[in-house]
């Protein structure tokens, strides 16, 4: 007889979406993720559960990329939008989490100019710069 409490669709609780998510967005973004969730608690408890379930319990959480292929690309997409700089600057605090050098990181941000305009490019670089200069180990 399993003795593991499950949830109402029979998944153990540790590996629910929820679960999954949580533990995907620590990984990746540390206190920077739960600073963000914690905003949400007084307007929107909800959209943080759902923040926790899709994008990092259902897509971070896949197979096929690693976190740091995972964290270059949004890195890349969000810079190339060009109106989401407090989401950038958490992925990019992100980026460093999982191993992405402040040069990888740069270089991705310059390639942004092809596709996107120099001025999605030079947004990113400043918001690279004021983060760089508060991570420890990549300030100048």
């Amino acid at each position: 007889m399993n003795m593991t409490p499950e949830t109402p669709d029979g998944t153990p609780p540790s590996d629910t979406r929820l679960a999954r998510g949580q533990r995907a967005l620590a990984a990746i973004d540390g206190q920077a993720g739960q600073n963000v969730i914690d905003a949400l608690d007084d307007i929107a408890p909800d959209f943080a559960t759902y923040l926790f379930e899709f994008p990092f319990g259902d897509i971070y959480s896949r197979p096929g990329l690693s976190l740091r292929d995972r964290e270059l690309a949004t890195v890349a997409m969000l810079a190339a939008m060009g109106t989401a700089q407090p989401q950038l600057k958490v992925h990019l605090e992100a980026a460093l989490n999982v191993g992405l050098s402040k040069d990888e990181i740069t270089e991705v941000l310059m390639q942004t100019a092809v596709y996107a305009g120099f001025p999605a490019a030079l947004n990113g670089l400043f918001a690279a710069k004021e983060i760089f200069a508060h991570h420890p180990g990549t300030a100048p």
